[in-house]
């Protein structure tokens, strides 16, 4: 299976730069896994494929302001610093541009000195480590210094940085937002909740991995990151009751899948755990817990539209995306939603 039989054409008109107003007036594709039949409906519109008994999970992780600019010390030279894993307290893996400005014993200054790191070493792809010094509480200065992570493809400043978060954000640690979930509204989530859908909440901290380039020609070469989840009793519990009653598993999100597909047992069930998980999802995958995803559009050759062919067929999903085109759906992280289910 090659990289470039998931290739399609994208107008660059049609990649959203700012979210709409209100969350879930965005479109929505509905595209049957079996058939390919496609549907065009709004986002609010979710609520009649969803089922009660059906278990509905999102990802609360929360977007963290990871995106520091700052000045190596001594000279006037800027040095963008993304945050992407904390490895202890104080110190981080990064991805510093320019690297070569950033070799190890380079110190950093931000805000005026209000934050100063040091890179202490530089691991896989670059990436570095770096000691963070400071006064005061670390997220404090980070909330104060810091810009929201967003994509290479959005070029437009983002006004309101909670809107690059779920309404249903709790936990901090990503890179970058579990983009399915941005379309859901408080009172829509009430809406699915009494209606008789489970909600299940898990954590995945998405890293910037998600962005990366599949480099290689053979699909089944490329190597995927890594990154943390957890999931709780709870929510193990809400899953296994939807399957061994008959209910379907909706994941919000190709992190949501990710997850729970990474911590099922050989029946299809999960018990409460947490670890790192590197899964990558293409066409031959037989999914243990997932029915249907809840997703965005995502970009020609990457592993999310190899995860999304692997649940509804590499030609279903092309299809979809050509009639996404054609009806000038809005991509990417800011834009419209799918359905693909049964």
């Amino acid at each position: 299976m090659k990289t470039s039989d998931f290739y399609y054409d994208l107008p660059q008109e049609l990649i959203a730069q700012d979210p709409l107003e209100d969350r879930s007036s965005s479109r929505l594709l509905v595209l049957d896994k079996e058939t390919g039949e496609i549907k065009h409906q709004m986002f609010r519109d979710i609520i009649q494929y969803l089922k009660p008994g059906d278990c509905m999970v999102i990802n609360d992780t929360k977007v963290i302001p990871a995106r520091l600019i700052g000045s190596k010390m001594g000279t006037d030279a800027k040095i963008e610093v993304l945050l992407l894993k904390r490895k202890e307290n104080d110190v981080w893996e990064t991805l510093v541009k320019p690297g070569k400005k950033a070799k190890p014993g380079t110190r950093i200054s931000f805000g005026d000195g209000l934050l100063v790191g040091e890179v202490i070493d530089v691991v896989e792809e670059g990436n570095r480590l770096i000691h963070f010094e400071y006064e005061g509480i670390f997220e404090e200065i980070l909330d104060q210094l810091g810009q929201m992570p967003l994509p290479p493809y959005i070029t437009h400043q983002l006004k309101d940085r909670d809107r690059y978060n779920t309404v249903y954000a709790a936990h901090e640690g990503s890179a970058a937002a579990p983009t399915a979930g941005l379309h859901f509204t408080p009172e829509l989530l009430k809406e699915i909740e009494a209606k008789g859908i489970n909600i299940a909440r898990i954590t995945l901290h998405v890293g910037l991995g998600t962005f990366r380039p599949v480099k290689v020609d053979d699909v089944a070469e490329h190597h995927m990151h890594s990154e943390f989840y957890q999931i709780d009793e709870e929510a193990a519990e809400k899953i296994n009751r939807a399957k061994d009653n008959g209910g379907r598993v909706i994941c919000v999100g190709t992190t949501s899948c990710r997850t729970i597909e990474s911590a099922a047992d050989e029946t299809g069930h999960l018990k409460a755990c947490s670890g790192w998980t590197e899964i990558f999802i293409y066409p031959g995958y037989q999914f243990k817990i997932l029915d249907c995803l809840i997703t965005n559009f995502h970009l020609p050759e990457s592993t999310l539209i190899m995860l999304v062919s692997a649940l509804a067929g590499r030609e279903h999903v092309l299809h979809a995306y050509e009639e996404a085109v054609k009806e000038k759906y809005r991509f990417f992280s800011f834009g419209d939603a799918m359905f693909i289910g049964k």
